[in-house]
C-alpha cells in the first residue's frame, strides 16, 4: 500500500471518529428524541445543524468540511495512485493533510481563531499541491 492510499485509510478513520464525538455531542445536546427522528425541518422548525449548541454546532460544522476536503484528498490520492506518481512529495503532502485535518478539529472545537482558517488552508495547499505533483512527475 502507498503511503498516500495508508494516510486516505487514517483520513477515513478520522472521519468516523468526527462521526463519533459529534453524534454524541447532538444527542447530548438535543436528545434521542430529536436525533432519532427522521429530523425534519418543519417538524423540528429547522435544521438539525441549526439546533445544536455552540460546541455540539462547531463539531458538526467541522464534521461536515471533513467530508469536503476528503472528496478532494481522495480525489488527489487516486490520480497519484492510478498514475503511478507516487514520490515522497505526494506522501509529504498527504501527511500534511492528515495532520491538518486532526489539528483543524480541536481547532474548530475550541473557536480558535484565525489558526482554525490556517490549519485548515495548510490541509487544502497540500492536497492541491499532491495533484499537482502528479501533473508534473
Amino acid at each position: 500500500m502507498t503511503p498516500e492510499l495508508q494516510v486516505l485509510a487514517y483520513a477515513g478513520l478520522l472521519q468516523g471518529i468526527q462521526y463519533v464525538l459529534m453524534s454524541v455531542s447532538a444527542n447530548l445536546d438535543l436528545g434521542l428524541g430529536k436525533t432519532m427522528s427522521a429530523r425534519d425541518p418543519h417538524r423540528l422548525g429547522k435544521p438539525i445543524g441549526e439546533l445544536l449548541g455552540v460546541r455540539a454546532g462547531r463539531l458538526h460544522r467541522a464534521f461536515t468540511n471533513h467530508f469536503e476536503g476528503l472528496i478532494l484528498f481522495t480525489l488527489a490520492v487516486v490520480v497519484v495512485t492510478l498514475a503511478d506518481r507516487a514520490t515522497g512529495f505526494s506522501a509529504a503532502c498527504a501527511w500534511t493533510y492528515l495532520g491538518a485535518r486532526i489539528l483543524y478539529v480541536p481547532a474548530y472545537f475550541f473557536g480558535l481563531s484565525p489558526w482554525r482558517s490556517i490549519i485548515w488552508m495548510v490541509g487544502f495547499l497540500a492536497t492541491m499541491a499532491m495533484l499537482a505533483s502528479a501533473l508534473v512527475s
